[in-house]
């Protein structure tokens, strides 16, 4: 079996044995390929250590390996601290769905423990986030859609039994998240507090596609991206859309427990067809086929 990730998709079957896997050319994963190799012991890292490596994928594996099995998969996370690469995949072994973690992207100086908790969200969200999925794939969900998964999802169903209110204070929350927040979720604090917590994590992530890009132009909150894309794009949208897609899936009113359009792109999520205005997926990458 090839191993290879899930950036640039197409679905291939080998008919000798049951696996199924994504083979663009193996070149792409969280982020697009990159030269980042960040050892154990580098200086100028995150505060991110082994132990909290494992705690955060302790606690998303721990919630989502029974709801992955729902679905028909064994959920198999790979846990590669000692390894340097800047990234994270996904890919299916037949029954087995996999998920590559490696210590590299976590020791990153932008990535907090909350945002790489939305990086393993994400790759669970390749194989259970719905549509749309990557052209002619039939079970990887494309890179916009692994986004909005981890915001309106699963960062929710994870953080729903915690102090979500004592973490965001000790983070330096800009004014137009917690605005945002405030008025999509008026009258319930934790889902505020998770909200902000969730574009919180989005921002972590969104600082390092800056970063891998050499990018002088910080994402923002307050400065979404206004393009409008023709047709659905699959592979990563640019920065600041992404960082949009997280913003927009945090304030999506629907319930974590509701879930994603597995076959259309209305069940279970923000959608103009269904009246909401507010957490919709950025027409930076997605175009509606329903209006």
């Amino acid at each position: 079996m090839k191993n290879v990730s899930l950036g640039l998709l197409m679905a291939s079957v080998i008919l000798s044995q049951p696996v199924l896997a994504c083979t663009k050319d193996g070149s792409e994963g969280f982020v697009p390929k990159n030269d980042f190799f960040i050892p154990v012991g580098a200086k100028s890292i995150s505060t991110i250590d082994e132990t909290e490596f494992n705690a955060v994928i302790d606690q998303v594996e721990g919630i989502y390996a029974p709801i992955v099995a729902e679905y028909g998969g064994k959920l198999e996370v790979v846990r590669k601290w000692t390894d340097g690469t800047v990234n994270a995949y996904a890919e299916q072994e037949g029954n087995i769905w996999k998920v590559s973690m490696f210590g590299g992207l976590a020791r990153h100086k932008t990535i907090t423990a909350d945002g790489f908790a939305l990086v393993v969200c994400h790759e669970i969200g390749h194989h259970i986030g719905g549509v749309p999925r990557y052209g002619g794939n039939d079970w990887a969900s494309n890179e916009g859609q692994a986004d909005y998964f981890s915001t309106t999802k699963c960062l929710r169903r994870v953080w729903q039994n915690e102090d979500n209110a004592a973490v965001i204070r000790k983070l330096e929350v800009p004014e137009t998240l917690m605005t945002a927040c405030s008025k999509a979720w008026p009258n319930n604090a934790q889902d505020r507090d998770i909200c902000v917590r969730g574009g919180m994590a989005g921002e972590s992530v969104a600082k390092l596609f800056a970063a891998l890009s050499w990018s002088s132009k910080a994402p923002k909150f307050d400065t979404p991206d206004t393009r409008q894309v023709g047709s659905t794009q699959d592979s990563h949208p640019a920065t600041q859309c992404r960082m949009d897609t997280y913003f927009q899936g945090a304030l999506c009113e629907k319930s974590f427990n509701e879930e994603i359009g597995q076959k259309d792109e209305v069940s279970g999520v923000c959608h103009s067809s269904t009246g909401q205005s507010v957490g919709l997926r950025p027409r930076c990458w997605f175009k509606p086929k329903v209006q």
